[in-house]
């Protein structure tokens, strides 16, 4: 688990808002996590979540004092489209940030599946359940018809379980109970961090439900 323990996200106390400059810090090394799903159908994933990340940069960086957490940073777009009146949230970090949350909860929803056990019992060693669950609870929704056949086709080609693993291990054969342990303690602080992004969105009624 060395890939995600090494920049393992700040602990997020209940109520405590996201500092934007340590949530960034701690995202950026997340794109490398899906070279390890191995089929390159994943790539525009990891390249949607490499190309969020560098937009929400960009704005923090306009006003790191003032957009000091996401908070801050969304309701300051809100407010400014609302004196321009403009749109929003359809664009700025406001949008880089619901597409981020969005590729973090398939991260979160498929690290979390093979914690819990989930498997095909007939195949166990495969991921094509886990990479079906985190794409449902995640992206599948917000895609139109032929971008969700072609993932349809990249989970069914997801990584064998115990390939997942050595990859996420950088290559080290790691137990696997050993490295499902890792990715526990690596949950413990990166669920609560997309959690309180929806949650933020959610009370700010920043969602949209727009298919990609």
């Amino acid at each position: 688990m060395a890939l995600l323990l090494e920049h393992e996200f700040p602990e997020l106390l209940a109520g405590q808002e996201v500092s934007t400059a340590r949530f960034l810090d701690s995202v950026q090394h997340i794109p490398p996590f899906f070279d390890c799903l191995g089929s390159t159908v994943f790539m525009p994933i990891k390249s949607d979540v490499s190309g969020n990340i560098e937009k929400l940069r960009a704005v923090y960086l306009t006003d790191p004092v003032r957009l000091c957490t996401l908070r801050e940073l969304v309701t300051h777009e809100r407010d400014a489209a609302s004196a321009a009146g403009s749109e929003w949230p359809r664009s700025g970090a406001t949008l880089a940030l619901m597409w981020l949350k969005r590729g973090l909860r398939f991260i979160q929803t498929l690290l979390q599946s093979l914690v819990d056990g989930v498997r095909d019992e007939r195949h166990p060693d495969h991921m094509t359940v886990n990479a079906t669950l985190a794409y449902g609870a995640s992206l599948r929704r917000y895609h139109g018809w032929l971008v969700q056949k072609v993932f349809s086709a990249a989970v069914h080609g997801a990584p064998y379980r115990s390939d997942f693993l050595r990859a996420l291990s950088k290559g080290a054969a790691v137990p696997e109970a050993l490295c499902l342990e890792q990715v526990a303690l690596f949950l413990r602080h990166f669920t609560p961090h997309v959690d309180a992004i929806y949650s933020l969105y959610d009370e700010l009624g920043a969602e949209l439900d727009y298919t990609a």
